[in-house]
């Protein structure tokens, strides 16, 4: 039998995420791709990172926020 997953609500979750210390500092925060896929969705994900006006870098299997809006380097 196939289990079925239902994301829960995303607001609890984003709260949570985005009150972290990390985040109130205008550091960055990680997730997994998958842990994100699995608790959020990413369409919910990007959403609320770009209504905050953030950076989101994808890189193997981590999403990578960063917490600001001001411009950010790639330097190599």
């Amino acid at each position: 039998m196939t289990q079925i997953i239902h994301p829960v609500p995303a607001a609890p979750w984003v709260a949570q995420l985005f009150s972290s210390q990390s985040a109130q500092k205008g550091a960055v925060v990680r997730r997994s791709r998958r842990w994100v896929e699995r608790e959020v969705g990413r369409d919910a994900f990007e959403r609320e990172v770009r209504r905050r006006g953030y950076h989101l870098i994808e890189t193997g299997d981590q999403m990578i926020v960063v917490c600001h809006a001001g411009p950010i380097r790639i330097v190599f």
